[in-house]
């Protein structure tokens, strides 16, 4: 029995599309959902041009559309399926080879991303259960993505450097000029860009130790941790993030600095939320002041995070009636909502250990409560902020000088110097 076996019987949502004899050598699988997608020759070129790792590499593409596509959609994929398989039929060498896979009529239900990412990334797994290669590398990418030609070489580099790694994420940047796209988009996609960056960074500030970057066209993660945490989701919005918070609580999760991922900035209403819905919203709205969440909501979960240990231990009327009083207000209150002295009193009955307690706190208090968090105490005590103050607030905390920067191009620059460094 090879190490996947019960997790394709009971969750592989298809059967095997791809029959033909797995390279024993085999290392690495890029996944790419493509739907509506205008240029996946590109994105597949870019892979093309990357420097050959060690190892062999697969990319899966999954060209899919639910039962409810236009016409048009459906018009689409067939010219994508058409030109992405002319140019595969001359794009193959001993250590690269592309599949595409066509998958229409997925249910209303759960078609989009989620689903679409899953049955990419299943399959992956089912190529590498056949070599039973637990350690196999699966990727997430997108259709209109780009990347640096050591990509794959940099990805390897990280693997072989942490063998039991489950995952990681991959450093991207989005385009900030050029004439493929207006000056309001790369405006715009400068000052979204700025937010993830700052609210990852903000996160790990606090102390939360699950803060990573969760873009769906830059991470990595093996095999054997996609199967241990049950897979990809069909979410048909988001799916990256929920997908890789589940990986990345199983620890041993790490960051690849040394090659890009270049996603596109381009506006899209094919998903209720992510960057190109909120490109779209730029756009329309004609938004040149990004308002996100305030930086004194992060300074508080951080005056509460960097009591953790003070809460090991103790009972819960001693959490109530001692230890809350001396948190942030909008903490208090949060807390008091959510209940969250249950819960605590819950790990304590658990816990032996002061590093077991840490570990269970931030599984309960995980990235999912710090967003719901984040939106309670802005509906409830303060406002939400400009990306440019808040951004400058935490890089002020950081020990980086903004004196004279205003824009978020400049701002986003800093930061993207400090995540490669530090």
């Amino acid at each position: 029995m090879s190490f996947a076996d019960k997790y394709l019987k009971k969750q592989q949502a298809f059967p095997d599309y791809i029959n033909s004899e797995v390279p024993e050598n085999l290392g690495l699988v890029v996944t790419i959902p493509c739907f509506d997608e205008p240029d996946l020759v590109s994105s597949l070129q870019a892979l093309w041009l990357c420097d050959r790792p060690s190892f062999n590499v697969e990319v899966i593409v999954i060209v899919n559309s639910g039962e409810l596509a236009s016409d048009e959609v459906l018009k689409q994929n067939g010219k994508t399926i058409s030109d992405a398989k002319e140019w595969m039929a001359e794009h193959e060498d001993d250590k690269l080879k592309f599949y595409l896979i066509h998958q229409a009529n997925l249910p209303k239900k759960s078609a989009g991303v989620g689903l679409a990412r899953k049955v990419a990334m299943d399959e992956a797994v089912s190529r590498f259960n056949k070599i039973g290669k637990a350690n196999g590398i699966i990727t997430g990418y997108d259709a209109d993505s780009s990347c640096d030609t050591n990509y794959f070489t940099e990805i390897e580099k990280l693997f072989k450097k942490y063998p039991k790694a489950n995952g990681a994420n991959i450093f991207y940047e989005h385009p900030l000029e050029g004439e493929e796209f207006s000056e309001l988009i790369y405006n715009s996609i400068a000052q979204y860009e700025l937010y993830l960056r700052y609210y990852m960074l903000a996160m790990r500030f606090t102390g939360h130790p699950h803060a990573y970057h969760t873009v769906g066209s830059s991470f990595a993660v093996s095999a054997d941790a996609y199967i241990k945490q049950g897979g990809m989701n069909r979410r048909q919005a988001g799916e990256d993030f929920y997908f890789l918070q589940k990986i990345i609580v199983l620890g041993k999760f790490y960051e690849i600095k040394h090659t890009r991922v270049i996603p596109s900035p381009r506006t899209s209403d094919r998903v209720p939320f992510g960057t190109g819905k909120a490109m779209s919203t730029f756009v329309s709205e004609g938004i040149s002041n990004y308002k996100n969440y305030n930086y004194a909501a992060f300074k508080d979960l951080k005056i509460f995070f960097d009591r953790v240990d003070d809460f090991f231990g103790v009972d819960q009327d001693t959490f109530i009636n001692k230890l809350i009083v001396e948190l942030p207000g909008p903490v208090r209150s949060y807390l008091k909502e959510d209940n969250f002295f249950e819960a605590l009193d819950e790990i304590n009955r658990n816990c032996a250990s002061i590093d077991t307690f840490r570990k269970k706190f931030f599984g309960a208090f995980n990235a999912f409560k710090v967003l719901k968090y984040l939106n309670n105490v802005h509906e409830q005590f303060m406002e939400e902020e400009s990306v440019i103050v808040s951004s400058k607030l935490l890089l002020k905390d950081l020990g980086i000088a903004t004196k004279g920067i205003y824009s978020a191009k400049e701002l986003l620059k800093k930061y993207r110097e400090y995540e490669k460094t530090y």
